[in-house]
């Protein structure tokens, strides 16, 4: 198979970029390009996936109204429901040849891989002027997150991060019912989910597993992209990828794109100049695979009208102290994952996606009356629908790359305090670790010949 570096168009438009550009942080409006001739919002657009199998299936198959016209997936087994539901798409295992050939044909494009090969993916189509759709995490680093804000705004394409909750009522009511002061000022909040549970390993081995046969049907190399070689093994694919620190962001890579969410956007967190990260307690880590568990306390300093806090971050179904007075029958979140914001005046605790945001106890609830809305909802809670219609010439989807990308940052930079098993002071204006320069190394990681980004 030939293979078409990643370089080969992309990069010729970019030569002179730079990632790394201090006060990148900054938000602006992420103005969608309008495609040309696909102005109204009845016309369609043509969509690619890159990585359809698995929870890509449902990602591109959510565009079925618009032309699902390029199917791309390493390996054809996970991606024979995606082939068969849209038997007219071309099929390709490779992105970069798809995305050479097809070029002209592609408006938009899903990008559900697992997250090393997410910023490799989303960066050659945004160059190319496509529209992109990105499953959580955004990236696997920092300095990626920071390349692709930067690339969205540069090029005016729509984006989207896969955080489907931010589309939500959810995350808009427990903002606006702290906005109204109901519990006074929050000065903690706790998040924990039970991921990464049995679902993948981490916590070792501690080495690499011996090499096994590929399975039919997956091209590894392929598979591997940017990331360092090595041999198969049913341990990272198809589905195990996440606990490894090559190919995956661990737990907190995965569900705190959700969990963390209302948090982030109801306290501003994004409009921190800088905040530290201190792991308080992990087991298990080691070169490999991230720790088998991990508690995180993440500390901002006050943004504005809103005081100082502390995020802790709990995983593997570890969970917080119930706060003293509210009864045992009185559930935190959904049990398993969820969030308890603790202010001055009392309790709210919300569920995996922020969703049902409730005062504790249960019993100040039921005499309690929501605040006005003063957030606008996202019609039908549809995050899929609300890329489109960005696609399309509309408001900026809302968890697009100007809020995703200041978001993922805050989230991947735990992951590099968990591996250096120590605190670090993230300057998020200027991109630089205040308390260890050495550690900046962690901001971005090597890419394999073929691969590179401009970092």
């Amino acid at each position: 198979m030939t293979r078409f570096k990643l370089t080969r168009r992309a990069f010729l438009a970019s030569a002179t970029s730079s990632a790394l550009t201090a006060g990148a942080f900054a938000a602006r409006p992420n103005r969608a390009r309008v495609v040309p001739g696909k102005i109204s919002p009845n016309e369609k657009l043509n969509v690619a996936g890159i990585g359809v199998g698995g929870k890509g299936t449902h990602d591109i198959l959510s565009f079925k109204r618009e032309n699902i016209v390029a199917l791309c997936d390493v390996d054809a087994n996970r991606a024979g429901e995606a082939f068969y539901r849209v038997p007219e798409a071309k099929q390709y295992q490779d992105f970069r040849k798809m995305l050479d050939e097809m070029d002209s044909d592609i408006d938009v494009l899903t990008v559900s891989t697992p997250d090393h090969t997410h910023a490799p993916a989303a960066y050659m189509a945004m160059k190319l002027g496509k529209h992109v759709y990105v499953q959580k995490p955004m990236t696997h680093t920092v300095a990626e997150a920071r390349l692709l804000t930067q690339t969205a705004q540069e090029m005016g394409v729509a984006t989207q991060m896969g955080n489907q909750g931010h589309s939500g009522d959810g995350v808009r009511d427990l903002a606006e019912m702290l906005w109204s002061g109901v519990i006074g000022t929050v000065s903690e909040v706790h998040i924990w989910t039970d991921r990464p549970g049995s679902r993948w390993p981490q916590g070792g081995p501690s080495t690499m597993p011996p090499a096994e046969p590929v399975p039919e049907g997956i091209d590894w190399d392929l598979w591997l992209g940017p990331a360092p070689w090595r041999e198969f093994n049913g341990l990272y694919a198809p589905f195990k990828w996440r606990g490894w620190w090559d190919f995956g962001c661990g737990g907190l890579g995965d569900m705190a794109c959700h969990i963390m969410d209302p948090a982030f956007f109801a306290l501003k967190l994004g409009e921190a100049s800088s905040f530290t990260v201190e792991p308080v307690q992990q087991e298990g880590a080691n070169e490999q695979t991230y720790p088998a568990n991990a508690i995180l306390k993440y500390s901002f300093p006050a943004r504005g009208e809103m005081p100082a806090v502390d995020i802790y971050w709990y995983e593997n179904g570890m969970m917080p102290a119930r706060p003293e007075g509210i009864p045992e029958g009185d559930a935190l979140g959904d049990g398993k994952n969820g969030s308890l914001f603790i202010g001055s005046d009392g309790f709210i605790t919300a569920g995996e996606y922020g969703g049902k945001a409730r005062l504790l106890p249960d019993s100040r609830m039921a005499d309690y009356s929501m605040p006005d809305k003063t957030l606008e909802r996202v019609s039908g809670s549809n995050h899929y629908r609300n890329f489109i219609d960005a696609c399309k010439g509309g408001a900026p989807a809302v968890s697009n790359f100007d809020y995703a990308g200041p978001f993922t940052e805050m989230v991947l930079f735990g992951n590099i305090a968990l591996r250096l098993d120590k605190a670090l002071e993230f300057d998020s204006k200027a991109m630089k670790i205040i308390n260890d320069s050495a550690a900046e190394a962690w901001l971005t990681k090597s890419y394999r010949a073929g691969w590179e980004l401009p970092l």
